[in-house]
């Protein structure tokens, strides 16, 4: 289809498909990035966010549905290289006192791209008229806040002093 004939519908779709390649390579990365982290907190914090991203998955092809198009995802580079960030600081820091802070700082930067995607996605599926769509997408939007949220206070409270 040329280029300008494609409509919000068709750049929902493609963002949507997106943020499921995104969300799949994170649900990978997840358990890597807890197993690593040195704090309790963090690794519990990092151990929880993997099983809400399970559920976000769900809603996204719950969304998926609603389209009646296939859950299928499209390459998402953005995250594929802030995931390869998060394993040369495994790599590099390992054993350090700062490989906790590292984590965080390498898990916001993805929570706020995901941030980023599901504010988009939810104002479009208003533009569009997809009242469940938006629901579901609020509701990962709100989970994806609070995680970064938990994780500035991780930092704020001891990771970033132990690193110092």
């Amino acid at each position: 289809m040329p280029a300008k004939q494609k409509t919000l519908d068709d750049l929902f779709l493609d963002t949507l498909k997106d943020v499921y390649h995104a969300e799949k390579q994170i649900l990978r990365a997840l358990p890597k990035m807890a197993k690593a982290a040195e704090s309790d907190q963090l690794r519990q914090a990092l151990e929880k966010h993997r099983d809400e991203t399970e559920v976000q998955i769900e809603r996204l092809e719950q969304v998926f549905e609603m389209l009646e198009k296939p859950a299928r995802g499209k390459t998402c580079e953005a995250v594929q290289g802030l995931v390869e960030e998060s394993k040369d600081i495994m790599e590099d820091f390992k054993d350090s006192e700062a490989l906790d802070a590292g984590l965080i700082a390498a898990q916001q930067s993805v929570e706020h791209y995901e941030i980023s995607r599901y504010g988009t996605l939810r104002t479009w599926a208003a533009q569009l008229g997809m009242k469940k769509a938006v629901k579901l997408l609020e509701q990962t939007l709100e989970e994806e806040k609070r995680t970064d949220e938990l994780l500035t206070q991780l930092a704020e409270a001891a990771v970033n002093q132990k690193a110092a």
